[in-house]
C-alpha cells in the first residue's frame, strides 16, 4: 500500500482532530447561553436540512468499513444492496413514529420519557438501562475500529488516536462532521473508482452475483436486528424531537435515508470490488474479509490513504460524540429526572469512557458487538410498541419487562435444542458464531427473540390479570383491570396522554372521579 509516512499520518489525524475541536468549541461558545433543558434536548430547534447532516453523521461510523465489506465477500452484491437497504431504511421509523410520540409526550426527548409516563418508573428504568448499554456497545465497537483502521491504514498503534478522540469529543460533543462525511466519500469513491484495477476474469468465478441462503436470511434478520436497534439509540430520539415540525422531520429522515442508503452502498462495494481486483482471495486462510477494504487501499496511491484518514477520523467522531452526548441526556432525564447538576452527568460519562477503551482494545469482531445489542432489542421493542396504540390500553410495564427478558430466555432454549446442549444455547445469546455460519442458528436466534418475547408477554398478561381477578373476588371490590383509561377520552392538545405513576377511572353514573396510585407496571 502507498502508505503515508509516520509524520505525514500524525498531521493529518491530529490535524483533523484538532480542526474539529476548534470549530466545535465555538459552536459550543456561542451556545453558551442554553439553559440546561435546551442542552439536553432541543426541541423543536432544528429545520430540515440540519437535522438530515446530523441524522447522517449518527447513523455512520468508521464500524461501516469492516461490516459492511465483510459482508460483501461473503454474499457478493445480494448481501451489500441487503444491509444498505436494512440500515438505512428504518431510519424513516423516526419520521413515522416521532409525531405520534411527541403528540403523546410533548416535553419528552427521548423514547425512555413516554415509556415513563406509559408504563410507569420501573419500565422506564428497564428500558433506560438497555439504552445506555446499547450505547455503550456501540461506543465500544466505534473505538475498536477506530484503532483497527488506523494500525491498518497508518501501521502505529493506534491507541494515542482513540485517547485524543475521547478527549476532543468529551470537550465539545457537537455534532459538525454531517457535510464533511459526504464530501470526503464522494472523494473516496471517485479515487477508488479511478485507481482500482478490475480482473474481469475474477467475477464469475468469485459466485459474488448469485443469490445464496445467507443472502435470503439477512432479508428477515437483519430489518428486524437494526430496526428494533435503532429504538435503543438515543441520539435518533434526540434528534427527532429536536425537528421544528414533523414536515421537517420527514424531509430530513427522508434525505438522511437515501444519502445513508448510498454511502453504505458504495462502502459495502468494496468488499467485492477487493476480490475482483484480487486485493482480497477468500480462500486465503491469512486474510480476513473485515478487513478487505483496507486490503483495497494497498493497490492505491498513499495520497489516497490520506484521503481516507481523515474520512475515518470524521466518521468515529460524528459517532462517539453523538453517543457521549445521547448518553448524558438519557442519564440525566431517566435517573435523575434533571435534578442533578449536568457536570457531574459528563463526569460520570468521561469515568465511562475508560472501561470503553479498555474493552475497545479487546473486542472481538466489531459485527459481533453490533449483533449482540440486536439481540436483545429485538426481544424488547415489539412488546413496547404495543403501548402506542390505544388499543392495548390494557398492556402494562409488567408484560413489557416479561417479555424482554422471555425473548432472551427464548433465544437460549431454541439454542440450546438447535445445537443438543446448554452451552451453545447459552453462547447463541452472544452469538459467538456470528452471523456468518453456514446454518440456521442466527435466523432462529432473531426469530425467537421478539416472537418469544411477544409470547412471554402475552403469558405475563394472562397470569396479572387472573392476579387480579382472584384479588378483586377475594377483597369484594370490582375487577377494573380491563376498564379502558379515562385519559383516552379526555385528551387536550398539547398535554401529556397519560397520567404519571397513576390511572385515573370515573364511573358516570355516580359522577365519582377516583385516582388509582397504583401505577402503570401492573
Amino acid at each position: 500500500m502507498g502508505q503515508p509516512s509516520t509524520q505525514a499520518s500524525n498531521a493529518i489525524i491530529y490535524l483533523s482532530y484538532g480542526a474539529f475541536l476548534v470549530v466545535g468549541c465555538y459552536i459550543a461558545w456561542r451556545l453558551r447561553h442554553q439553559t440546561k433543558g435546551e442542552y439536553l434536548s432541543g426541541n423543536r430547534t432544528q429545520t430540515a436540512f440540519p437535522l438530515a447532516l446530523n441524522f447522517i453523521a449518527s447513523a455512520l461510523g468508521s464500524g461501516i468499513l469492516f461490516s459492511y465489506p465483510q459482508l460483501a465477500t461473503i454474499t457478493g452484491v445480494q448481501g451489500t444492496v441487503i444491509y444498505a437497504i436494512t440500515s438505512a431504511a428504518p431510519l424513516m421509523i423516526f419520521a413515522y413514529l416521532g409525531p405520534i410520540i411527541r403528540a403523546k409526550c410533548p416535553e419528552g426527548f427521548v423514547l425512555t420519557e413516554w415509556t415513563r409516563q406509559r408504563y410507569g418508573v420501573v419500565t422506564a428504568i428497564y428500558i433506560s438501562f438497555l439504552t445506555c448499554a446499547t450505547m455503550f456497545l456501540y461506543m465500544v465497537a466505534e473505538l475498536s475500529a477506530l484503532q483497527q483502521i488506523m494500525n491498518a491504514l497508518t501501521g502505529m498503534n493506534g491507541l494515542p488516536m482513540v485517547i485524543v478522540e475521547c478527549v476532543v469529543t468529551t470537550i465539545y460533543t457537537y455534532n459538525i462532521q454531517g457535510a464533511m462525511v459526504i464530501g470526503l466519500i464522494i472523494i473516496a469513491t471517485v479515487t477508488i473508482g479511478v485507481e482500482t484495477k478490475i480482473d474481469k476474469s475474477l467475477i464469475p468465478s468469485s459466485g459474488l452475483t448469485d443469490a445464496s441462503l445467507l443472502g435470503w436470511q439477512l432479508l428477515y434478520i437483519l430489518p428486524v436486528a437494526v430496526l428494533t436497534n435503532d429504538f435503543f439509540l438515543s441520539n435518533f430520539w434526540i434528534r427527532t424531537f429536536a425537528s421544528k415540525t414533523d414536515k421537517d422531520l420527514w424531509i430530513g429522515v427522508s434525505i438522511a435515508t437515501v444519502v445513508t442508503l448510498v454511502i453504505l452502498t458504495l462502502v459495502g462495494s468494496t468488499g467485492f470490488i477487493a476480490v475482483w481486483s484480487g486485493a482480497f482471495d477468500p480462500n486465503n486462510p491469512d486474510q480476513d474479509g473485515s478487513v478487505a477494504f483496507f486490503y483495497l487501499l494497498e493497490q492505491l496511491p498513499a495520497w489516497t490513504v490520506g484521503i481516507v484518514l481523515v474520512m475515518v477520523v470524521s466518521l468515529s467522531t460524528a459517532a462517539f460524540d453523538s453517543f457521549q452526548s445521547a448518553m448524558v441526556s438519557t442519564a440525566s432525564n431517566d435517573l435523575f429526572r434533571n435534578k442533578l447538576n449536568i457536570w457531574w452527568i459528563r463526569g460520570a460519562v468521561v469515568a465511562i469512557i475508560f472501561p470503553v477503551v479498555v474493552l475497545a482494545l479487546k473486542a472481538p469482531s466489531i459485527l459481533q458487538i453490533y449483533l449482540i445489542s440486536d439481540l436483545f432489542s429485538a426481544s424488547s421493542i415489539p412488546v413496547l410498541v404495543l403501548g402506542l396504540s390505544d388499543r392495548f390500553y390494557w398492556w402494562r410495564g409488567f408484560e413489557v419487562v416479561v417479555g424482554g427478558f422471555g425473548g432472551i430466555l427464548t433465544v437460549f432454549i431454541f439454542g440450546t435444542i438447535y445445537f443438543g446442549n446448554a452451552q451453545d444455547g447459552a453462547n447463541l445469546i452472544l452469538l459467538e458464531n456470528g452471523l456468518y455460519g453456514n446454518d440456521w442458528s442466527a435466523f432462529g436466534a432473531f426469530v425467537a427473540a421478539p416472537f418469544g418475547g411477544l409470547l412471554w408477554g402475552l403469558a405475563a398478561f394472562a397470569a396479572r390479570i387472573t392476579y387480579q381477578f382472584a384479588y378483586a373476588k377475594l377483597k369484594g371490590e370490582r375487577f377494573d383491570a380491563l376498564d379502558r383509561p379515562v385519559y383516552l377520552d379526555r385528551r387536550v392538545e398539547g398535554q401529556p396522554e397519560y397520567a404519571d405513576s397513576t390511572e385515573i377511572h370515573s364511573d358516570s353514573r355516580e359522577g365519582i372521579v377516583t385516582v388509582d396510585h397504583k401505577g402503570k407496571f401492573f
